[in-house]
């Protein structure tokens, strides 16, 4: 059995729940209590151990269940009852996460932690929707940005991210993506670049949509896309008309 006290932060991935890790599945079925958020699917839950505590602490776009020091308090908590606590975020806990801020409460308070990562979902949509991230000749560098800002502004580097042979991913850009291509145009990115939005990534209601800078905006306002999503943009994206394995 785990040690007691001691809180594990556990990358849930993209939504399959066989991409989590095997480390990650064997915490689950030991945890006492299991702190989860909102993209983490019941599939993934159901790994858990049957007596295990859940708590829901889920952020969706304006309604935070818990804000971010209460589930801080909560971990210390736990841990301070003695109790083995798995926190699974979807994706991975240091990439836009959160993970760093809640271990820097854990190691301020004395309380063991460990961090397990897993499969991003930049990397499982991108694979399950046919779009190499990086590929010789067309794609020498990959940047994972966030279309979510704490200030509810969307400020990014505009120029590094236009620049040619450049994959981007943007996270939680759903509701910024007008701002965001139409700044890449404005620092020189071609309007014609290809860029695909894509969906509840690696489960069977995985939706895409394909367009490129200049159209995608609209295309997703015409239907409404809600999140989860997570966006890419970049000359690899023309490759999934042929990698698309899991489309078909």
């Amino acid at each position: 059995m785990l040690s007691s006290g001691k809180v594990f932060l556990v990358g849930a991935g993209p939504g399959d729940p066989e991409l989590l890790t095997r480390k990650g599945a064997r915490l689950l079925a030991q945890a006492d209590a299991v702190v989860f958020d909102h993209l983490v699917g019941e599939s993934v839950l159901q790994l858990a151990r049957a007596d295990a505590e859940r708590i829901y602490v889920g952020k969706e776009p304006g309604r935070h269940e818990l804000p971010q020091p209460q589930i801080n308090e909560l971990l210390i908590e736990r841990a301070r009852r003695g109790q083995c606590v798995v926190r699974l975020k979807g994706g991975v806990p240091f990439i836009f996460g959160r993970g760093g801020e809640e271990i820097i409460e854990l190691a301020a308070a004395g309380v063991r932690f460990e961090v397990v990562p897993g499969v991003t979902a930049a990397s499982g949509a991108a694979a399950y929707a046919g779009v190499p991230l990086t590929h010789r000749g067309i794609a020498r560098s990959c940047v994972f940005v966030t279309g979510h800002l704490t200030d509810g502004s969307c400020e990014l580097d505009w120029v590094a991210l236009a620049r040619p042979a450049q994959t981007i991913v943007v996270y939680m850009g759903v509701a910024a993506i007008g701002t965001i291509c139409q700044q890449l145009i404005a620092h020189g990115l071609d309007q014609a670049t290809p860029a695909i939005a894509i969906r509840n990534a690696t489960i069977g209601s995985q939706f895409t949509l394909a367009g490129t800078v200049a159209d995608l905006p609209g295309r997703l306002t015409q239907i409404n896309l809600k999140p989860p999503a997570v966006v890419i943009i970049g000359e690899v994206v023309r490759l999934r008309e042929s990698l698309d394995w899991y489309g078909r």
